[in-house]
């Protein structure tokens, strides 16, 4: 602790009113009494949880459309400074799909469906036609993103195999050919020459998810299902043992789906030892279920990571303060509080009509909104939400503990790698909140509006 006179707390706030969107306040000075009858949140660094790895969201094909070709060279480049750098929110943790997903285009703008290997032969065994040239626009992005911020991390997930590799030789559902056991070995390599590929291109990957949403597919986007008993042989007997023998320290994440289906899917991967080795965690989605269930899956598995990696909002929900109130309570504060250690959005960009859109959701709403006709960008209850901790929590932050009143006030702590002290705050109540912070018998007292948020820092 950094004991001094005159100890200050900065603050940034967001209210519902959007009078406030992340806005600087005058700080607060840090006193040694206890304002009685508020309620106390205890910030305690002596009580640590999980190392967080970062914030962000996903470069779709869709949003690398959007900046790259709807932005003049001035916007694109204020809208990334704006996103992952420490004039903006700072991003540091980006979803990217391997081939193409519900939200992928061709360079004209319309719907592409594509993997790295589309042949129209029987088979290709070797790989000898696998190419990335089809991700031109989101290589061209990334590496524009990396040259801002080189500390960016890149986690890779496939929506499908190439349709060769596949039961019914279609992009759109079904599953691997489980038949052919070639396909597995395949399909191993795939992945390697993806990873390859992209470090190549000055873009390295940090981790994959093996299949986006494994338990679910669809007719009219890319899509393939894959079993918990399935994704675990495929890691345990050619995924895993491919990274090994060829040196590659990327990281093998498992499920990727939404939270109802966590334990039961991770209860079934994670059991045998050997898939184990291989696979340093799990990751989940916000559509379905409640974020404690992650929580459930750490209690069951401790040496292994939790990873929040996909949510949404859209035209269903288009409420600031309510929008605001849910994200913060489920997403940066629910998540970390259930060990989470990435929390992050689905498109960082689409346009004013939520495209353009692959045959998927037609009403998403990205972090950003994009005019196509004139370019004009608009920062969302995403950017303001996902900011209030990218802005402020490091890479390599700790979890710590604070009070947290469900419901009511609800809290999330951090300590930085430079040992200051992060503390967001939600007042996901029907009125306004005043309450007292205490760490080390240092207090400061605030007042919160209903659907607001604030991220307090302070020197420890």
């Amino acid at each position: 602790m950094n004991p001094s006179q005159d100890r200050t707390v900065d603050l940034w706030l967001t209210t519902a009113d959007q009078k406030n969107l992340l806005t600087y306040q005058e700080p607060i000075s840090l006193k040694e009494d206890l304002a009685r009858g508020l309620p106390i949140i205890q910030v305690d660094p002596n009580i640590k949880f999980q190392t967080m790895e970062g914030f962000g969201a996903a470069i779709t094909g869709s949003a690398a459309y959007l900046m790259n070709n709807k932005l003049s060279s001035d916007q694109k480049e204020s809208l990334l400074k704006d996103l992952f750098t420490e004039e903006g929110i700072h991003m540091s943790f980006i979803r990217h799909t391997i081939g193409a997903s519900d939200f992928s285009v061709d360079e004209d703008g319309s719907p592409a469906s594509f993997t790295y290997n589309d042949i129209e032969t029987e088979h290709d065994y070797h790989l000898d036609h696998f190419t990335i040239e089809k991700d031109e626009d989101v290589i061209t992005l990334l590496q524009d993103i990396v040259s801002k911020n080189e500390q960016i991390k890149i986690f890779g997930t496939p929506w499908t195999a190439p349709a060769w590799m596949k039961a019914e030789k279609t992009l759109n559902g079904w599953f691997l050919d489980y038949e052919n056991k070639k396909v597995y070995q395949t399909y191993a390599d795939y992945f390697l020459k993806y990873i390859k590929a992209y470090q190549d291109k000055g873009i390295p990957i940090e981790a994959i998810s093996i299949q986006n949403e494994p338990v679910f597919t669809s007719d009219s986007y890319p899509s393939m299902s894959m079993s918990a008993e399935e994704q675990a042989m495929f890691i345990r007997e050619y995924l895993g043992p491919a990274f090994l023998q060829n040196n590659i320290s990327t990281k093998i994440i498992g499920f990727d789906h939404n939270w109802s289906e966590g334990l039961n899917y991770a209860s079934t991967l994670l059991h045998d030892e050997e898939t184990r080795k291989f696979t340093d965690g799990t990751a989940f989605h916000c559509y379905e279920g409640n974020p404690s269930s992650m929580s459930d899956v750490h209690a069951a598995y401790q040496d292994k990571n939790i990873y929040l990696t996909e949510c949404s909002g859209g035209e269903w929900s288009a409420d600031f303060g309510s929008n605001l109130s849910w994200y913060l309570t489920n997403l940066l504060i629910g998540g970390p509080r259930n060990w989470a250690s990435t929390v992050m959005l689905w498109n960082t960009a689409l346009d004013e009509y939520g495209g353009p859109a692959n045959g998927g959701c037609t009403n998403c709403r990205g972090v950003v909104t994009i005019d196509q006709n004139s370019g004009k960008i608009s920062k969302n209850v995403e950017y303001y939400a996902i900011g209030h901790a990218s802005k402020f929590v490091e890479p390599g932050a700790v979890r710590i503990g604070s009070t947290s009143y469900k419901g009511d006030l609800e809290s999330v702590a951090f300590q930085n790698p430079d040992d200051s002290i992060i503390l967001i705050m939600i007042n996901s109540g029907k009125e306004d909140q005043s309450f007292q912070v205490n760490l080390n018998s240092e207090y400061f007292s605030y007042t919160l509006q209903p659907n607001s948020a604030v991220t307090f820092k302070w020197d420890y």
